[in-house]
């Protein structure tokens, strides 16, 4: 597989698009003015406790207070972390309003919801994350080889302490290091939390004691592995900065960064601009013919898959399997490309063969296989559903780039110029009820107008009779499809 990773870099934003033989799999994007603060460190106080939710509120110097729930507290009355149990210690017996408290950001703020936080800090490097309030020796569950997760125990025994009260996870990336990368990492991440801690101990309430690395840096360290052949950046600044790290921690990756200067924009390359407005839209068309519709949603994204114009060569049976083979790929690209996350609903086409609906699932669990996002899939439903789960850590790309739409206002549809019509002749008879005028002028559409003076006609001639007074009728700009005005004189 050859893999790419590309990062464009201006002033306000940076993208990364990763990309895998040739095709567009993720995208990711910071903004100046949006910057993610998942994995900051904060100083907290504690402005409501609830006990029936079992949570409280914190103020950590954002525009809104963020959410710690008691699961994610340490406990220090307890000798293994709460939220890795059944049970939960009293949200009462761990926190008191006006409490100072460090806390780091689990979850960024997305829509109206606050940032969700966490007391169990972790600090991930290249090979390792430091789990600085206690735990255990843990291994990436996508380190499968169990000679490997042997040898790398036996590389971590020799470098912790025996009486250390810190625990470790060894990530993917620990995949063949040796034991000076593993103790570099180790070394570097003891000094950074002895940073954070003097930091913590001298800062006020309601500031930043530790901020993650930029989006840049951070997917260096979290995604280049040997399959990735090419980085290539397009900003010199950033160049530099990202040749400053893997220096530090990924020397074995620094041949990897190239600096771009062809004349295309960097993501013109592979058609990722083009790929990127196609992520935007509802509708993602299959090479078949057939198609998928994505509709996101408070509470759960749902996909809708049809065969559209395929037809198929065989039976109907078999063009319904294909299809939906061929979808079920689809989809977990788009799911990593949208950055879709939460409760997700799959309604495939209806097959009638038990053999063909398990190959379906089992073409989508392949294929989320590379997703870095957790995700979980459950069978079809009595109702023929697939449901599955999508971590989701961060905004999607569709939230991030776009916003309601101020005619719908994210509705999805606006009322027919037809429906305005009868709304205006109700006012109108509402008004001629309650007031006296001399006469009354509606402000409309220019739609809703053309279609009273034409197909309406005779019921505007009707009200006049019964009002027994003139109606004007005026085009207005600044009126939307489906407002409108009734002006008395």
């Amino acid at each position: 597989m050859r893999n790419e990773i590309l990062i464009n870099t201006t002033s306000r934003e940076v993208r990364v698009a990763l990309v895998e033989n040739g095709v567009l799999q993720e995208l990711l994007i910071e903004r100046t003015s949006r910057r993610g603060i998942k994995g900051n460190i904060y100083k907290g106080t504690v402005a409501r406790v609830l006990p029936g939710m079992q949570a409280a509120f914190l103020d950590i110097g954002l525009d809104r207070t963020a959410f710690l729930h008691a699961s994610d507290i340490c406990d220090p009355n307890r000798s293994e972390a709460v939220n890795q149990h059944g049970s939960v210690s009293d949200i009462r017996d761990l926190l008191r309003e006006g409490e100072e408290v460090v806390v780091q950001v689990i979850k960024d703020p997305i829509g109206s919801k606050g940032a969700r936080l966490s007391t169990f800090i972790t600090i991930p490097s290249r090979h390792l994350v430091l789990l600085p309030t206690g735990g255990k020796l843990a291994f990436s569950s996508r380190i499968e080889d169990e000679d490997e997760r042997v040898r790398l125990r036996e590389l971590m025994e020799q470098i912790v302490p025996p009486d250390s009260d810190y625990g470790y996870i060894v990530r993917t990336a620990a995949e063949g290091a040796e034991l000076d990368a593993l103790d570099a990492d180790l070394q570097f991440l003891t000094r950074l939390w002895a940073v954070i801690g003097e930091r913590a101990a001298s800062s006020a309430a309601g500031h930043l004691i530790h901020e993650d690395l930029s989006l840049a840096v951070r997917v260096i360290r979290d995604f280049v592995n040997a399959d990735v052949e090419h980085i290539l950046v397009d900003s010199e600044p950033a160049l530099a900065r990202l040749q400053e790290f893997v220096e530090t921690f990924m020397p074995e990756t620094a041949s990897a960064i190239e600096l771009y200067t062809g004349r295309r924009p960097l993501l013109d390359l592979y058609g990722i601009e083009e790929e990127i407005e196609k992520a935007l839209k509802r509708k993602v068309a299959l090479k078949s013919g057939g198609y998928i519709i994505f509709d996101q949603t408070e509470a759960m994204t749902t996909i809708d898959v049809n065969t559209g114009a395929y037809v198929g060569h065989r039976n109907l049976e078999e063009t319904i399997f294909r299809t939906n083979l061929e979808a079920a790929v689809s989809i977990a690209r788009q799911l990593r490309l949208r950055n879709l996350g939460g409760i997700i609903i799959i309604d495939f086409i209806d097959m009638d063969e038990e053999n063909h609906r398990r190959q379906v699932v089992e073409a989508l669990d392949v294929a989320l296989s590379e997703d870095h996002a957790r995700t979980q899939i459950h069978v079809h439903s009595s109702l023929g559903l697939v449901e599955m789960t999508r971590k989701r850590t961060r905004e999607s790309l569709e939230h991030i780039m776009c916003g309601p739409c101020p005619i719908c206002h994210g509705n999805g549809f606006v009322k027919t110029p037809e429906t305005v019509c009868y709304e205006i002749f109700r006012e109108i008879l509402r008004q001629h009820r309650q007031f006296k005028f001399q006469r009354l002028v509606v402000l409309a559409h220019e739609d809703v107008v053309e279609l009273l003076i034409d197909e309406e006609a005779s019921s505007l001639a009707e009200l006049e009779e019964l009002t027994g007074k003139p109606i004007r009728l005026q085009t207005e700009a600044t009126c939307l499809p489906d407002s409108f005005d009734v002006v008395l004189m």
